[in-house]
């Protein structure tokens, strides 16, 4: 049988299935249905959420590099100095010694003197001129080239909680993107399986059909035999053309129906369907429980995670009110020619910061609040869909009860018409009855025939909408 699957599988696009098992059915849609492909990519999106949640507690280490051409004082200045390569020449003690020495020559000798010194710099005058002295080689600087290579690490170390939380969030966003896809997963076999068990009955409903347009026929040969004999008029063979004009019409209504059930199961297994391998009319009815209602049913443990994220959320928000405290590093060298005596002029930066906020309007306060309110309203939620989807599972199992009576009931009537007609039909052979009475007792069958084909349908779309309460493909 896996042989044949994965048979299933090579064929080509244009390949059609046929004899279809259910079960190869529902491997088949779990490997090629494509809202089921989406759906996986999405958790896989979700799951590499969780990762970049994870990633924020390892810290960033960024490095870099930079290349800059300046003559502004300050930044040349600065350059150098950063590549230590600043000397007081950058500070123009050249025109500040030149101004000193000036200061220093005695105006009657023409020789330096500390004397004369003295007596200029008692000079008021003289001190303002030498203290407002504008070097060039401060001032106007040469341009310089500047290359910086640096390691930049920063880390949180404590985050009162919140980043914690955050990934815990993450964590049970990929769980709540796992349930999703079952639950779609769970859906499309509701449908499969809905396809199969359809297809079914409007085959056999076609294969009862094609009977009753048999015995209309052989009713007509007779009327037209009896109306040779002088015993039956035209318009008795016209009432059996029209009724056999409606069988047929039924019976077309039936292909159609069973080539649209093809088409869908064709859609939902993304693969040409030709035909399948009859499953019974009946859906097996699933044993159900509480326990296995509030176990297994998808909503309700989207729920109950849904509330655990709510709580989660809750603790994120009480780290608003704790200090944060994060570590930093930075190491790097700089020259005016790239990784030049790298090691020789390296420098490196560490150190800490914290914040904590003390006031911000009462913000928090309500935040904190907010998130209290929404957990609690999740928890009621929770418990209204248990009660909701335990309500739901008795309603649908009187529902199907209910049509199981009806079911019995259209098959003692169907027997019953199909008796009566039989027995008109050798009435009116007998000319006890008209060809009137005798196809309204033809009518009778096929209505019973369609009542008895809606139930069983009906049925089975209950059955198997507790299938999909239930979970796990039941």
């Amino acid at each position: 049988m896996r042989f044949f699957v994965i048979l299933l599988f090579c064929l080509p696009l244009y390949g059609a299935l046929h004899n279809l098992s259910l079960k190869d059915a529902i491997v088949i849609l779990k490997e090629k249905n494509l809202e089921l492909k989406v759906a996986k990519f999405k958790q896989r999106v979700k799951s590499i959420e969780a990762k970049i949640a994870k990633g924020y507690s390892y810290g960033k280490l960024d490095a870099s590099f930079s290349a800059m051409r300046s003559n502004d004082a300050g930044n040349v200045f600065g350059f150098k100095l950063q590549s230590r390569e600043a000397s007081f020449g950058d500070f123009g003690v050249r025109d500040f010694l030149g101004a000193f020495g000036q200061a220093m020559i005695d105006p009657a000798t023409k020789q330096p003197s500390f004397g004369a010194f003295a007596q200029n710099m008692a000079n008021p005058a003289t001190t303002q001129q030498l203290l407002s002295l504008k070097p060039d080689d401060l001032n106007y600087p040469g341009a310089r080239n500047h290359f910086l290579t640096k390691l930049i690490f920063m880390m949180p170390i404590y985050t009162g909680g919140k980043l914690t939380q955050y990934e815990k969030i993450a964590q049970r966003m990929v769980r709540m993107s796992r349930l999703d896809t079952q639950k779609l997963l769970d859906a499309k076999i509701y449908e499969t399986k809905k396809a199969f068990y359809d297809i079914t009955l409007v085959e056999n409903y076609e294969k009862n059909l094609k009977k009753i347009i048999s015995n209309i026929r052989r009713l007509k040969a007779t009327v037209q035999e009896m109306r040779r004999e002088g015993y039956a008029q035209q318009i008795d063979v016209t009432e059996v053309d029209a009724r056999l004009a409606e069988a047929r019409s039924m019976y077309n209504q039936a292909k159609l129906n069973r080539d649209l059930a093809y088409q869908f199961l064709s859609f939902l297994l993304d693969s040409n369907v030709k035909s399948i391998r009859k499953v019974s009319e009946f859906a097996k009815m699933p044993r159900v429980t509480k326990k296995r209602v509030i176990g297994g049913n998808i909503d309700i443990q989207k729920a109950l995670l849904g509330l655990k994220i709510s709580k989660l959320a809750l603790e994120a928000k009480k780290a608003d009110f704790r200090p944060t405290l994060g570590a930093f590093a930075e190491y790097g060298s700089s020259d005016n020619t790239p990784f030049n005596d790298f090691f020789d002029k390296d420098f490196y930066t560490i150190g800490l910061k914290l914040d904590w906020n003390i006031f911000n309007g009462g913000i928090d306060e309500h935040e904190l609040e907010k998130a209290r309110v929404n957990y609690l309203s999740t928890a009621t939620q929770v418990e209204l869909a248990k009660k909701g989807i335990l309500l739901k599972v008795k309603r649908l199992k009187t529902e199907v009860k209910s049509i199981e009576s009806d079911i019995r009931s259209y098959k003692k009537q169907l027997a019953f018409a199909h008796k009566v007609y039989a027995m008109y039909r050798a009435k009116y052979q007998e000319g006890l009855v008209s060809i009137s009475d005798l196809l309204i007792k033809q009518s009778k069958e096929l209505e019973m025939m369609l009542k008895l084909l809606s139930a069983k349908n009906r049925r089975n779309t209950k059955v198997f909408e507790l299938q999909s309460i239930l979970g796990g493909n039941s």
